[in-house]
């Protein structure tokens, strides 16, 4: 999973803006009813096998990895590291916020927009209630989205070129502005 290097938020329509969420960067990996959780290093994350296990309810019959983040979130709806460190508040759910490989299809390739809209379209159809969300995005406008994150007392938000490939190794052209 690639870097994330640091930067002042600004404001550029060949990028799109997401929130950044106070987890562990995680790949899940779904196939045959199955899913799996694995850290950045690769590594299954055998604390969060419950998670894992209630994916493939949401997504029946599909082969996938998926990029994401595994958060708890508090009452109000906000990530907190400390709960999913400690195992409290609300269950862990998965913040999709990419799509590697669907159905035999290697995306990595694609544009970034491209792979979020495949990844919309797949978890378009998921209950509402379910543990795997999708990460939405704002064209464009990283300022105005940056000041909303400080208002709200959020982590951060992340700046990703959207014509960009998936990069495995070295360094991500996406950008982090942490408040």
């Amino acid at each position: 999973m690639p870097l994330l290097k640091r930067a002042a938020p600004f404001d550029d329509c060949d990028w799109l803006f997401e929130l950044k969420y106070d987890g562990y960067r995680s790949l899940a990996i779904v196939e045959h009813g199955r899913a799996q959780s694995l850290s950045r290093n690769g590594h299954p994350f055998a604390s969060f096998s419950a998670l894992a296990e209630s994916i493939p309810d949401s997504l029946p019959n599909v082969r996938a990895v998926i990029d994401g983040e595994i958060c708890s979130l508090d009452r109000r709806g906000r990530p907190q590291f400390k709960n999913l460190l400690f195992g409290r508040g609300n269950p862990p759910c998965f913040f999709a916020f990419d799509l590697l490989t669907c159905d035999g299809k290697d995306l990595r390739t694609e544009r970034l927009l491209d792979r979020k809209q495949e990844l919309r379209r797949l978890l378009a159809r998921i209950p509402a209630d379910s543990r795997l969300k999708y990460t939405d995005h704002v064209d464009g406008s990283g300022k105005a989205l940056f000041q909303r994150v400080c208002e709200l007392d959020l982590e951060g938000i992340v700046a990703k070129q959207k014509s960009a490939p998936y990069v495995t190794e070295g360094e991500s052209t996406a950008l982090g502005s942490r408040f």
